[in-house]
């Protein structure tokens, strides 16, 4: 266990403030389409996230790669890719986010794909039922990742995480939560969403869910967007969760990822997001994932994530008083 501590803290609108930060390492790609994502965690630290939040005063945390399955390279079977190893992965996940909770720190996962959020929320989800408070998603992805074994068109997992929070999925994922639903979908707004299969639109729809896609930002703004759909999670209260995909960013800022989809926000516009988010003081908790450096370019995909994270966490262009 590595623990890192800036030697200044500073003052910091927002719930995040001088909280300790748990990094935690999950190196699989089991539920993705292509290989490449186990690699992420790595590219992550390369690209120096937690040098960078120490950098910011907070206390970082370490807590190493978990240690799981390997990819198998099966085919689909009953619906699914490799459900047996996906669901290790996500119960590892689950039970190392749940233990950073426990020790009060503020818990980032460095994927891997995004089957893993399922893991992590399922870990918030359980954490705010025990403290008596509610849970909020915001959900930064291309893809609605609402997918079932009926209706995915590759059966690969990363595509269903949403739809398995939401209590759609397979006993074996849905067994790992604390309830069912393991999130309440009126408590769910995903941001950026381009890419949607041809049922599953029909079930995010039936679903109700809140959904600001790329044609409502393009219409209104990412800043109008992300005040309505920061409202929506502010109106829940308790902890926000953001789960974010690297492929949320458009393909030409982040090409490091295993399903790009062009046409996604820009550079500026993601860091305006990021900006957002901190200023409301709701984070509780982070997804960092689909950062693919097989697929990237000098790991500028990881730097761009690092990046962002930095805005997430407080780094201004200028002071600014709120």
């Amino acid at each position: 266990m590595n623990v890192t501590t800036a030697a200044q803290q500073h003052d910091k609108p927002g719930a995040a403030g001088t909280r300790t930060l748990g990094l935690i390492g999950a190196p699989s790609d089991v539920a993705a389409g292509c290989r490449g994502a186990t690699m992420g965690p790595e590219a992550l630290r390369v690209a120096g996230l937690g040098d960078v939040l120490a950098g910011l005063g907070y206390s970082v945390n370490d807590r190493g790669n978990l240690s799981g399955p390997v990819n198998p390279g099966g085919p689909r079977g009953n619906g699914y890719r490799h459900l047996a190893e996906t669901t290790e992965w996500v119960r590892l996940v689950r039970d190392e986010v749940a233990a950073s909770l426990a020790a009060k720190e503020l818990p980032i996962l460095m994927g891997g794909d995004h089957s893993l959020s399922i893991g992590s929320i399922g870990a918030a989800a359980r954490h705010c039922h025990e403290a008596g408070k509610p849970l909020s998603v915001l959900w930064l992805d291309a893809h609605a990742d609402f997918n079932t074994a009926e209706t995915s068109p590759s059966g690969n997992i990363h595509g269903m995480p949403v739809a398995v929070l939401c209590g759609d999925g397979p006993e074996e994922l849905l067994s790992l939560g604390h309830a069912r639903p393991m999130l309440d979908p009126d408590h769910l707004v995903q941001v950026g969403v381009r890419s949607v299969d041809m049922v599953e639109k029909r079930m995010v729809v039936e679903r109700r869910l809140r959904v600001f896609d790329m044609r409502t930002i393009d219409e209104i703004g990412m800043r109008a967007a992300m005040e309505e759909a920061l409202e929506a999670v502010g109106r829940v209260g308790g902890h926000l969760h953001v789960s974010f995909d690297a492929d949320f960013v458009d393909p030409s800022a982040a090409p490091g990822v295993g399903t790009p989809v062009p046409g996604g926000p820009n550079y500026r516009e993601a860091q305006l997001c990021m900006e957002m988010i901190y200023d409301s003081g709701l984070l509780g908790s982070l997804d960092i994932v689909e950062v693919n450096p097989a697929l990237d370019w000098r790991n500028s995909t990881a730097e761009l994530a690092v990046d962002l994270v930095k805005s997430l966490f407080g780094e201004r262009i200028l002071a600014r008083v709120l």
